[in-house]
């Protein structure tokens, strides 16, 4: 592995590995009301032997939620950590109402008590006495009242709760508010390949900000595991009960429309003797210094070769313009 693929966290002091885990999956199973918003049924056992083999080949940032299984995420990263945590950077996140026993999601809330609360709560889940980058995770929250909950953040810093902390979302004008604070160090926003965030990254460029990748693979569409004919089960988010954002999937299987972008740019991203998924992780770092995909897993097969995109390194300069090209993307 190569263990020097390491990039800034941000404006903090914190140097991680170029590339995260995404700890979304591995919650399990949850809903809000009857739509599914886990990713399916996951062996708890066989995460935590994912997790500690990510760390053996060089992964040492972690993400998660407090809401990922409605607690569950946080728990089995707590177990498989146990002694580790020192040697990783720890990230999860706030904002989201839920029950840990039903596994229901039921609202949001962004109230000073109650952030303080989750806050908690995560630390108690987690098995841990600090936060490294504690996210808002309201991606659309109304960013005049965003000040209030930065200056929550900033008392949790003071109070040695959390070393730093950012605001997952898509909105450029939502992370700045969070990037007048002084601990503020990341954004986290959807991008891929093939769904640029151009304005995010900007703005990450801009002011300094690490920027983190969700959805790095398509919700699992860039790792050429789902024919067109795939179904995804009813408790998984990407099946036919999942919420209606799910763009990558409709109905429970492959949306037709993103699977042609996937087939326009397979050769590229395979070269070189890459996977489709090494290929997808690559674009992402060849798109940004500031960037840091997370791709999600459930088991130890999957973390591997994620991990293995790491001895690739970035695509060069003429494969990125390649992809423009087939993708009909102006870059001038």
């Amino acid at each position: 592995m190569n263990a020097t693929f390491t990039r800034k966290l941000g404006r903090s002091a914190l140097r991680v590995s170029a590339m995260g885990l995404g700890c979304w999956a591995i919650g399990g199973p949850f809903w809000r009301g009857d739509v599914a918003v886990g990713w399916g049924k996951v062996d708890d056992e066989e995460s935590i032997r994912a997790i500690r083999r990510a760390l053996d080949l060089g992964v040492i940032l972690f993400d998660t939620a407090d809401v990922y299984g409605a607690g569950h995420s946080e728990q089995v990263l707590g177990r498989a950590l146990a002694g580790k945590r020192d040697r990783v950077v720890l990230a999860t996140k706030f904002g989201n109402v839920f029950d840990e026993t039903t596994r229901q999601a039921s609202g949001s809330d962004a109230s000073p008590a109650y952030v303080r609360r989750a806050c908690e709560a995560s630390l108690r889940r987690l098995k841990a006495d600090t936060i490294d980058l504690y996210q808002f995770h309201l991606n659309d929250y109304d960013p005049d009242r965003a000040g209030e909950v930065r200056d929550t953040l900033e008392g949790l810093v003071a109070a040695g709760k959390i070393r730093y902390y950012g605001w997952s979302t898509d909105f450029p004008e939502r992370a700045r508010v969070f990037a007048q604070g002084p601990h503020c160090t990341a954004a986290q926003f959807q991008m891929n390949v093939l769904d640029d965030a151009a304005a995010m990254v900007a703005l990450c460029e801009t002011l300094g900000l690490a920027g983190i990748n969700r959805g790095p693979l398509a919700m699992g569409l860039l790792t050429g595991k789902y024919r067109a004919d795939s179904r995804l089960s009813l408790d998984d988010v990407r099946g036919a009960r999942g919420p209606d954002w799910m763009k990558y999937f409709k109905d429970g299987q492959p949306n037709p429309e993103w699977s042609r972008k996937v087939e326009a740019i397979r050769d590229i991203l395979t070269s070189g003797g890459r996977t489709l998924a090494q290929g997808a992780l690559a674009w992402i770092w060849a798109r940004s210094p500031n960037t840091i995909p997370i791709p999600g897993f459930r088991t130890v097969a999957q973390v591997e070769e994620n991990c293995a995109a790491m001895q690739f390194g970035p695509l060069d300069a003429g494969q990125m313009r390649e992809i423009d090209v087939l993708l009909g993307r102006d870059r001038s």
